[in-house]
């Protein structure tokens, strides 16, 4: 199942593009300027108040459904964006701008197809103000099986060649991040076969292989990236849930404590630590590990969990109903999420 990402950059894309300050041509110049000055301020249905005006005009100004697009976008309306890209196209099939902006609504709209032919012609007509269409691109690439093509989109928006180990792991972690686990093992072993000692490309393998059920196979691919790169954090973090996975808790702590001391605001080693700990029968210690945890991040519905366990498994039932108290409250807001370990 594929995931659609957060789309933060698309603001700064926005901000580049018909919002920026450069002029933009055509009549009624000064409410023009009045929306573009509104819609930098996060003032959209004032924006959008001038730009209805300006379009009920005959013959309608230059960019103003390009503004008025990206007002949509704004609002989170894409179908009503859409519309007013695809008019602005209508009024000028060169505009760029509308191009991308339209692509990543097809995008967004689940229509990665429609979506490629305007990122595309965006691309080929001119410099590229803002690399983001690129990874947008990419996506769409990804959604339609297009995965060599993706790997060039990538390559550009990182600026690596396009066949080099780097391009294909970023492509690996891209199509990861889609769950598509098959085809990001094939591109991160390439990446590798081209560099075996490319950092994180074991580290994605590793991942891959967990996310699988593979855990010997995650245990052999963590240690390779732990040889090759021995001071990153979330190998060990990774490291320490395959060893809980596989009933290694001495090697989990192990490792566990490393990634503690190379992320320390990271909450990630210090459940897993006190995942393990409570394996080995140590609920205190566990504890200590959980509420520096549940300090870190309030909202960690786990931590809670597992430090509710922990109470419980050491007689303090006081503060063992608190935690899964704090825990009841915390899926009563977010029913989707589960806290099993």
């Amino acid at each position: 199942m594929s995931r659609v990402p957060s789309f933060c950059f698309a603001a700064t894309l926005v901000l580049s593009m018909g919002v920026s300050a450069q002029a933009i041509p055509g009549s009624g110049g000064a409410s023009i300027a009045q929306a573009r000055a509104f819609l930098t301020q996060g003032k959209l249905d004032d924006a959008m108040r001038d730009l209805n005006t300006l379009a009920a005009q005959q013959p309608e100004p230059a960019d103003v459904e390009r503004l008025r697009g990206i007002v949509e976008y704004q609002k989170n309306q894409l179908p009503q964006a859409d519309a007013a890209f695809a008019k602005a196209l209508e009024q000028n099939p060169s505009d760029r701008e509308a191009m991308q902006m339209r692509g990543i609504v097809l995008f967004r709209m689940g229509k990665p197809a429609e979506a490629i032919p305007l990122l595309e012609k965006a691309h080929s007509s001119g410099s590229i103000a803002n690399a983001d269409p690129n990874y947008v691109l990419g996506l769409c690439y990804i959604a339609t099986k297009r995965y060599d093509e993706a790997r060039r989109a990538f390559a550009v928006q990182y600026d690596f060649q396009p066949d080099s180990a780097a391009a294909w792991l970023v492509t690996a972690r891209m199509l990861f991040r889609q769950e598509l686990t098959g085809p990001a093992a094939a591109a991160a072993n390439q990446a590798v076969r081209i560099d075996p000692r490319l950092p994180l490309a074991h580290r994605l393998l590793g991942e891959i292989a967990l996310a699988n059920g593979d855990v010997p196979g995650a245990v052999a691919e963590l240690e390779k990236e732990r040889a090759l790169n021995p001071l990153d954090g979330e190998t060990y973090d990774r490291l320490g849930d395959a060893y809980i996975r596989s009933a290694q808790y001495a090697r989990a702590q192990q490792v566990l404590d490393r990634a503690v001391l190379l992320e320390p605001n990271a909450t990630g080693p210090y459940i897993l630590l006190g995942k393990a700990l409570l394996e080995e029968h140590d609920p205190v210690m566990a504890a200590m590990y959980l509420e520096r945890a549940a300090q870190m991040d309030p909202s960690n519905s786990m931590t809670h969990m597992l430090l509710g366990r922990a109470w419980m498994a050491a007689g303090r039932k006081d503060d063992a109903q608190r935690e899964f108290q704090a825990l009841q409250r915390l899926q009563a807001t977010k029913p989707g999420e589960t806290s099993h370990p």
